[in-house]
């Protein structure tokens, strides 16, 4: 599984970010491990430089194998917590998308 990132210029994008929010990723998806070819994280601050509250946006497009990609988001304060938020909407729509092709 690949995971490809994308930040825009509000959000810091260096390799010790990269890092940490891969291992997230991976941890949280293992069990889709075999199903997925490529997670794309979007990360963005809707607020450029302005105070705002959820203004930090998670967007994660996980690409299936043989299937159409599967896109969340979640909005929050932190970035942090944009993507755990976004990991948990994926989580569910990925045990439904895949729970339904292993019942046929």
């Amino acid at each position: 599984m690949i995971i490809q990132f994308n930040t825009d210029k509000n959000v810091t994008g260096d390799e010790e970010h990269e890092l940490y929010f891969s291992t997230r990723i991976e941890e949280s998806l293992k069990r889709f491990k075999s199903s997925l070819t490529r997670i794309e994280v979007h990360l963005s601050d809707e607020n450029g430089s302005k105070d705002g509250s959820n203004d930090k946006l998670c967007l994660l497009e996980a690409r299936i194998e043989g299937m159409q990609p599967i896109s969340v988001t979640c909005n929050s304060d932190t970035i942090e917590t944009s993507v755990d938020g976004a990991l948990n909407k994926l989580k569910a729509s990925l045990t439904t998308k895949l729970g339904r092709l292993q019942n046929y």
